[in-house]
């Protein structure tokens, strides 16, 4: 397949990549027998929709989507055993991960809780004094005062700390990579255990959580009784999907959107702080909750008090919950500091090292534990490469690894524990966390490369930009991106459609601020199209732009709906540019 309009080379450097002949072929079917315009076609046709498919994959409905829960293994049991709880009023508490889908997932079991008219007690272990998931000392301080214990988004390799929590019984909801063997408890609910088909794989631990309510409230039913509405805690579930970056897909696509309804009703008192605290003045979408809600919820669990997020989530006192929002907002504008500072050390180390390994990895003194994997995701975003930071306090490092499509990061990372060369460590394929000695730590890396170039990481270039087609400033219409957000979410997995725009000149443009570009550009007769160019000038696209000299261009990225005063438009969010 050759470059997609010639461009082998951009202003960012990167080869464009069109459709495929046969992603093309399938889009003009679709337009023939659907009669949607050719841009949404273009769409559905890569996502590999077909005519008969498309009406319900344009209206997913989660009824149709949602997986039986009983189809994960120890599911029943986990539920029987909640509601044994429940019922004889036992005293329940949840120990819950420090980031949005822990605190999510802790949040829909306080909020389910409240509804019957119970209390439970919520644990969010501290990130430097505790770090990730179960530890020996709180599971046992736990079991002492409570007859069960809910472990969520974490568990699935706690063996030891499970079974300090004498006295208590245990169940986890979890999604992260299971081990050879589970812990000793009463039950184990995760689509990535060892001996799941991985059919669920993509769900996040919250979702699991509102699988196993779905298969709690089905139990109640069977007895004559009524359980909570659940459908009202989709938005606690699409928050906690869409930060933690699984994949929208299957049933995530329809957990989101459904999510995203109820959000849009504001009904949840530390969302709608949160929202109004982040500025957000239009409907919520997808953007928002992965830039906007989900880093704020994060900011108390990486740089200040770890169970801030999870009590906003579940308050349902307005004042609390303004309180709760105002602080982690504060928190987040203070981790955006910390991370500026590790991320210029951090990607001078790592240039130092050499960008175009298999592994791009960086480690410091003193480097803010809370902060490493967001500095490992932005490294790995400039490099298309897996990459690790690890900041050391003392002669032990806590670090954070990102990857990239099509290299298992977890799974190499957790090799690395078994053969001895780190402390702990685990995580999934996209994600993972680590602990190494000072004396291990190159040993460690080493290692670890080997295993990540098995997998092709040390192959990737630049990574090509994906286009779904081409478009006229003219056919850019808000009926039409109105449509294309219809193939929506947009998000990981699912990557929002990028479309081209061929031979335009730019009629004005003017740099926002240090670094952003605002553009103005048409078709050489009367059509128009204004573009936002974020961080144009961190690389050659905002001086090419800026100084364009009348030369004409190819403009490539994403169209969405800028609100502005009341009033609707369509803008392109330009991601890159050649000279056409």
């Amino acid at each position: 397949m050759g470059d997609f309009l010639n461009v082998s080379n951009s202003l960012t450097g990167r080869r464009w990549v069109g459709p495929s002949i046969e992603v093309d072929r399938s889009a003009e079917a679709l337009e023939q027998d659907t009669t949607l315009p050719r841009p949404l076609c273009q769409v559905l046709a890569r996502r590999g929709v077909s005519a008969q498919e498309a009406e319900s994959f344009l209206a997913p409905s989660l009824r149709d989507l949602l997986p039986d829960p009983r189809s994960l293994k120890d599911m029943e049991r986990a539920a029987e055993r909640f509601l044994q709880a429940v019922k004889t009023r036992q005293k329940i508490a949840i120990f819950a991960d420090y980031d949005v889908d822990g605190g999510s997932s802790g949040a829909l079991i306080v909020v389910w809780l409240r509804a019957m008219g119970l209390a439970c007690t919520l644990y969010v272990p501290d990130r430097i004094d505790e770090g990730y998931g179960p530890n020996d000392e709180a599971m046992a301080e736990l079991a002492r005062n409570h007859d069960l214990i809910i472990c969520v988004d974490c568990g699935t390799l706690s063996h030891g700390p499970i079974a300090a929590a004498k006295g208590a019984d245990v169940i986890v909801l979890d999604h992260h990579l299971g081990g050879e063997t589970l812990p000793d408890c009463h039950a184990v609910v995760n689509p990535n255990r060892q001996d799941e088909d991985g059919a669920l794989a993509h769900l996040c631990a919250a979702a699991v959580v509102f699988l196993m309510l779905v298969e709690a409230n089905r139990q109640m039913r069977l007895d004559g009784a009524q359980g909570p509405d659940l459908m009202a805690m989709l938005d606690l579930v699409a928050l906690a999907t869409v930060a933690d970056v699984a994949p929208l897909i299957g049933v995530n696509r329809a957990l989101v959107r459904q999510g995203l309804k109820v959000m849009g009703r504001r009904e949840r008192a530390g969302i709608v702080a949160l929202s109004d605290v982040s500025r957000m003045d239009t409907a919520p979408n997808t953007y928002h909750l992965g830039f906007l809600l989900g880093p704020r919820v994060n900011a108390g669990g990486r740089i200040g008090q770890a169970d801030l997020g999870a009590r906003l989530l579940s308050t349902d006192n307005v004042n609390e919950a303004r309180a709760m929002a105002d602080r982690l907002d504060e928190l987040n504008t203070e981790r955006r500091e910390i991370e500026a500072s590790v991320r210029a050390a951090a990607m001078d180390q790592a240039e130092e090292r050499g960008l175009d390994a298999p592994l791009v990895w960086a480690a410091g003194e003193g480097w803010h534990p809370g902060v490493v994997g967001i500095v490992a995701s932005r490294i790995k975003e400039a490099n298309n490469r897996p990459s690790i930071v690890i900041g050391f306090d003392g002669d032990i490092g806590k670090g954070s690894g990102r990857s990239v499509s099509g290299v298992d990061l977890g799974a190499s990372i957790q090799k690395l524990a078994t053969e001895g060369l780190l402390v702990k460590g685990g995580g999934h394929k996209m994600a993972a966390g680590l602990t190494v000695e000072r004396d291990k730590l190159e040993p460690a890396m080493a290692r670890l490369s080997e295993l990540l170039a098995k997998q092709g990481a040390g192959d990737m270039g630049r990574a090509d930009l994906k286009l779904d087609g081409m478009l006229m400033p003219g056919a850019a219409s808000i009926d039409l991106v109105n449509q294309i957000d219809a193939a929506g979410p947009f998000g990981a997995g699912a990557p929002a459609p990028r479309f081209a725009f061929p031979e335009v000149e730019i009629r004005f443009a003017k740099r926002i601020g240090d670094s952003h570009l605002k553009v103005t550009f048409g078709d050489g007769l009367s059509a128009r199209l204004e573009a936002i160019c974020f961080g144009a000038f961190d690389t050659a696209l905002g001086p090419a732009l800026e100084n364009h000299a009348g030369k004409r261009f190819h403009l490539a990225g994403r169209l969405d709906i800028n609100t502005w005063g009341g009033r609707q438009t369509v803008q392109l969010r330009l991601e890159d540019a050649a000279l056409a």
